[in-house]
């Protein structure tokens, strides 16, 4: 068997036909879809970027792996001195598929965030040169040449990494915009956009895509805006996201062709996620992944087998990590799971086409913000520890069923079920502790760092953003900050 594993960059389901958007962005990925499991509720433990990509290879939640921020101490892999042999890091997910499988990664992912364990256990790495910025007509083609080549043999692990959903939107202007007379999602009102224009921090409406404003570099990208003053302009941004999912999803559909042109099609597992999802006027920011809640760390999955185990266009809705995915691939490879692992198989649930999963998930992110989440049921109920220079409180309560944008904020309604998930939190707090090598959490070395390493207290950038707020009459926040500030720092 062969496996190809997609991963689109900052991909949030809802945006997938699908997953039941309006628009049709992704034709390719519903036909693989169609053909095997669609994943509902997968969360990457940590995001965004480098903390995903940290827990899923390693299978383990960033408070114990270590690399939970993008920057300082807590940007790596933590190493147990006493246990660093001749090698360390056997126990990774790729290192692990290698013992039956030929490994492969077309990437720059490893680059882009010196993350260089990233490649280990890859037999063959091919790094795209542009740290992320390169659009999936020049990864794509370096993926075909290698089918070409060797796609005929067994028993590979192929890795394709494509960012175009992720901001600066660049898709060709060649490619038109398929959404020009398809409206932006309902949800999105005035009265919400003006909350989030009438409010301040890195991806707010005057300040999307995590740039802070403090230049007009979107200015270069035409499919993107500065600000998001208006519907029209919302409708640009959404247009420009869509966009990229779309062209990433042409692109794919490139290989999918590839492989049936080799004649491996039914012969080869697909996988299909993402790093992270991105919030796109939820919880305030637009175009960026700075949270730990619903929209960030929710992704797709879509598994498809080439024999059908698992089923054909079915649904499960349980509540999965990333890197429980991960250890059903290893238990259906015949490869033992590390039990050093956080993640868990389900491969005998799986095969039996019965949902299974957890009865609650804390996800976090450290690089935007420090927040950690507990999610079960219907509810997700999100702890900021710092809040990214924005004006979250404390603790926030949202029922997804009735509220997936996260507009409504029942902690103060629901006193109980915020109880409760704070006793979960503890719970898992405790036990993922017990079985670190370390005895400091490393949100807490985060925190005494300045923060998450893009909106850090004692960054140069937080004083530019002081004054941006000045320009732009916001000057209501800055005490609001400086409060926040001496809050953490005495």
């Amino acid at each position: 068997m062969r496996i190809l594993h997609i991963d689109i960059d900052t991909l949030r389901p809802d945006h997938l036909s699908c997953y039941g958007y309006h628009r049709k962005t992704s034709p390719n990925i519903d036909q693989v879809a169609s053909e095997g499991v669609r994943f509902e509720n997968c969360y990457v433990s940590d995001s965004p970027c480098l903390p995903s990509r940290a827990a899923f290879y390693s299978g383990k939640c960033g408070i114990r792996n270590g690399a939970i921020n993008h920057g300082g101490m807590a940007a790596d892999y933590a190493i147990n001195a006493r246990e660093r042999g001749f090698r360390t890091f056997q126990d990774n997910y790729i290192v692990k598929m290698r013992e039956k499988f030929y490994t492969v990664s077309i990437s720059p992912f490893g680059e882009r965030h010196s993350s260089f364990w990233f490649y280990n256990g890859f037999r063959e790495m091919y790094n795209t040169g542009k740290g992320g910025s390169e659009r999936a007509d020049e990864v794509v083609p370096i993926a075909l040449d290698w089918l070409n080549r060797k796609g005929k043999e067994n028993n590979w692990y192929l890795h394709i990494n494509v960012w175009d959903p992720h901001t600066p939107y660049q898709v060709p202007e060649s490619e038109g915009n398929p959404f020009q007379n398809s409206p932006p999602p309902s949800w999105m009102t005035e009265d919400i956009r003006l909350k989030t224009w009438n409010n301040y921090g890195p991806g707010s409406a005057r300040d999307p895509g995590g740039n802070y404003g403090l230049n007009n570099y979107y200015k270069k990208f035409p499919r993107m805006v500065n600000e998001i003053n208006s519907i029209e302009a919302y409708k640009k941004w959404i247009d420009g996201y869509d966009c990229g999912i779309f062209y990433a999803d042409k692109m794919i559909g490139m290989v999918l062709n590839k492989l049936k042109e080799l004649g491996i099609y039914d012969d080869t597992l697909i996988m299909i996620s993402s790093d992270h999802g991105e919030n796109q006027g939820e919880l305030s920011v637009y175009g960026d992944h700075q949270t730990a809640d619903h929209i960030t760390n929710r992704v797709p999955m879509i598994v498809r087998h080439p024999k059908g185990i698992g089923g054909k266009g079915r649904v499960d809705s349980a509540l999965y990590y990333q890197f429980d995915i991960a250890a059903t691939f290893l238990e259906l490879s015949g490869i033992n799971v590390p039990e050093s692992w956080d993640g868990k198989s389900f491969f005998e649930d799986f095969k039996n086409e019965k949902s299974s999963g957890r009865d609650y998930l804390v996800i976090s992110n450290c690089a935007w913000s420090c927040q950690r989440s507990v999610r079960w049921e219907d509810w997700i109920m999100i702890k900021s520890y710092h809040t990214g220079l924005k004006n979250y409180p404390e603790k926030m309560l949202f029922n997804l069923k009735e509220d997936p944008h996260e507009l409504l904020n029942l902690a103060e309604k629901f006193p109980e079920k915020v109880d409760y998930a704070l006793a979960r939190l503890e719970e898992w707090t405790a036990n993922e502790m017990k079985r670190s090598h370390r005895d400091v959490d490393p949100l807490w070395t985060v925190i005494r760092e300045g923060g998450p390493f893009h909106a850090s207290f004692k960054s140069p950038i937080y004083e530019d953003y002081l004054k941006r707020l000045k320009e732009t009459n916001r000057e209501w926040a800055l005490g609001e900050l400086e409060k926040r500030k001496k809050e953490i720092y005495f």
